[in-house]
């Protein structure tokens, strides 16, 4: 009896491909979705990485504790930078600005101000006083004392006193200022006027052996002034009259000069 074999039967590719062709086909997708997917795909990525690098790599700024910024308005320049250091931060740039009632270096301004918050280590910037504003002695040199005195005092200064001097100039104009004429001041400080007296034309008499009341007169009659007295034993001349003086004699004064005397006793 003859056993019949089964053959393996080979595999009909022709009808397979047949019936794959006849599969429904995928649609492409837009360009604008294709774009879109890609842009996802990559920012999911990139903020994937960045928390990763983030919380394992080194600590990032939005994880960093926050330190409050210290109120640093009149403080010291110096005490400013000892606060930042105990908070934990540091002193960034120190700019300079005149203040009306500051006082030299004191901080006025801070940059960024008190209590926000910021990262450790983070600069604070500052503004300190230079102090007021100074203001120039103005030239007064050849105005009347009284119209000096009201120019300096719409200036910003005041007049801290008379003096008085001989010079070839009419009596009562000023002929100098201390401090001079020019030289900054802070507000409100006195300046001092040097008021001429007159020029020195009369010859100062010889007041010796006079007596106070005689050389009252004596001065009197050529526009001069007795001014001060003071005594001292003398075994020379009489009591009560005048041993000495200042001007001398023959001395050039200005009229309204003070001649002041030594009284024996």
């Amino acid at each position: 009896m003859r056993v019949r074999r089964h053959m393996p039967r080979r595999r009909d590719w022709t009808a397979s491909i047949r019936r794959f062709a006849r599969l429904p086909r995928l649609r492409p997708l837009p360009v604008r979705q294709r774009v879109l997917l890609w842009v996802g795909g990559f920012t999911g990525a990139f903020v994937v990485g960045y928390v990763v690098a983030a919380l394992v790599l080194f600590p990032a700024p939005i994880f960093a504790s926050a330190t409050g910024v210290p109120n640093l308005l009149g403080m010291m320049e110096n005490e400013a930078g000892e606060a930042l250091t105990q908070a934990g931060l540091a002193l960034g740039e120190v700019e300079e600005t005149s203040h009306p009632a500051a006082a030299r270096r004191e901080v006025v301004w801070q940059d960024p101000p008190p209590g926000v918050r910021v990262t450790p280590r983070a600069a604070v910037s500052i503004t300190v006083s230079t102090g007021p504003q100074r203001v120039p002695v103005p030239d007064l040199v050849g105005y009347d004392a009284a119209l000096a005195g009201q120019l300096l005092t719409a200036a910003g200064l005041t007049i801290r006193a008379l003096d008085s001097t001989q010079a070839p100039v009419p009596r009562g104009v000023v002929v100098n200022t201390r401090p001079p004429a020019g030289a900054p001041l802070v507000p409100g400080t006195g300046v001092t006027l040097v008021v001429s007296v007159g020029a020195p034309t009369i010859v100062v008499p010889d007041l010796a052996g006079l007596t106070r009341a005689e050389a009252e007169f004596a001065l009197a009659d050529v526009g001069l002034i007795l001014g001060a007295s003071v005594r001292r034993t003398s075994q020379a001349a009489e009591a009560g009259t005048i041993i000495e003086q200042r001007p001398a004699p023959g001395t050039l004064s200005a009229p309204g000069t003070a001649v002041n005397v030594t009284v024996a006793r």
